[in-house]
């Protein structure tokens, strides 16, 4: 009598799942990730302009620094670089002291851009966007301190 309840155990045990249920649970995944996952590839392009802009901003910020110390940005040959190692060409900085740890790469791997004089500000920093290019739009807009 206590022979029957097992052998019944291990018969459910070792049936497992049928092809049908695999391809019903298959298919309910392959329709969740068809609706999340372009979603989640906005999020990330989202995420790297918003990065680069928080970068911008605060390198114009050690850019103001800079300049309330040393009476003058750093020049467009001494660029962003002025901001990590005191300037040997150029106007001296007297007051000069390390106002970055580390120059960041924008979100695509690239060095940002400095130009002084700036086309849309006294200063301009920016990063080409995606396609590393001037100009283009969407996520391949450039990213710059006049925004």
């Amino acid at each position: 009598m206590n022979a029957t309840p097992i052998r019944t155990l291990r018969r459910a045990a070792v049936r497992g799942f049928t092809l049908i249920e695999l391809m019903v649970v298959l298919v309910i995944i392959g329709v969740l990730a068809a609706l999340i996952v372009p979603n989640v590839i906005d999020r990330a392009d989202d995420a790297r302009v918003t990065a680069a802009r928080t970068d911008v901003n605060n390198l114009m910020q050690a850019l103001k620094l800079y300049r309330l110390d040393n009476q003058r940005y750093p020049t467009a040959e001494q660029g962003l670089q002025a901001l990590l190692t005191r300037p040997s060409t150029g106007p001296a900085a007297p007051n000069w002291k390390p106002y970055v740890e580390k120059l960041p790469k924008d979100p695509w791997g690239q060095s940002y851009q400095y130009l002084n004089p700036g086309v849309k500000g006294e200063i301009d920093v920016f990063s080409f966007g995606a396609d590393g290019q001037p100009g283009g739009e969407g996520r391949d807009a450039d990213i710059g301190s006049w925004q």
